[in-house]
């Protein structure tokens, strides 16, 4: 099969999923390709090249996700709505690439234009809602590692120990606080709320301090 780039992106996930940023190189992405390591240069000049097209391609397919999450909602939708539209959007879309939660988190340090797009919306959002700067900067990072990290969780692949009825019953006589929140909502539901609950805070620091979500006005849409 043709060596192209996009190839090389694929192979590039799959042993960044596998082997994370210290274990990545470009000869193991070659033999994923069953290709000699030189050929790849030819496509991509070096291994930081690779890293920042695979944090590209993750942040960029969340960005067009979360455009089309803005696109569906209510045009009377609020700017809370908004951020939800837009964090679903960037959860549901990397669970999909292999290594993408960690891909996404050590994007801004390869200055990656698909991750700062993402975070330019999300800060437009909360600008527009009245939020002022230094809080809505330390909102939207706030934001993004939250959905970073869940799906870190989600995608863990940690093993489960076994545990007895009478080890099970004992957990929940001591931690009966933990067991129940563990088990109180879905991994769904409890991202929805965790959002939500960052933009209850968030609110309260709008120049009008309002007690419920105030309209968003238009939407804007970052390069």
């Amino acid at each position: 099969m043709k060596l192209t780039r996009e190839r090389i992106i694929d192979a590039g996930m799959a042993e960044f999923a596998e082997s994370g940023y210290h274990g990545l190189s470009m000869r193991k992405v070659a033999q994923r390709l069953d290709a000699q390591a030189g050929s790849l240069y030819y496509h991509v000049p070096n291994k930081s090249a690779l890293i920042q097209l695979m944090a590209d391609r993750v942040a960029g397919r969340a960005y067009d996700a979360g455009t089309a999450a803005l696109t569906a909602l209510d045009p009377a939708a609020d700017w809370q709505e908004e951020v939800q539209a837009q964090l679903s959007a960037l959860r549901d879309s990397i669970r999909l690439h292999p290594g993408g939660a960690i891909m996404l988190a050590d994007s801004p340090k390869v200055l990656s234009t698909g991750a700062l797009s993402l975070m330019e919306r999300l800060l437009q959002t909360l600008h527009d809602a009245g939020i002022p700067a230094g809080h809505a900067a330390v909102g939207a990072d706030t934001l993004l590692s939250h959905t970073t990290g869940f799906v870190l969780q989600e995608q863990s692949q940690s093993p489960t120990v076994d545990i007895s009825a009478e080890e099970a019953a004992a957990l929940h006589a001591r931690f009966p606080l933990t067991v129940a929140a563990a088990t109180a909502h879905t991994a769904d539901d409890t991202f929805t709320l965790s959002v939500r609950l960052v933009c209850t805070g968030l609110a309260t620091h709008t120049e009008a301090h309002p007690t419920a979500a105030t309209p968003a006005p238009a939407r804007k849409q970052a390069p």
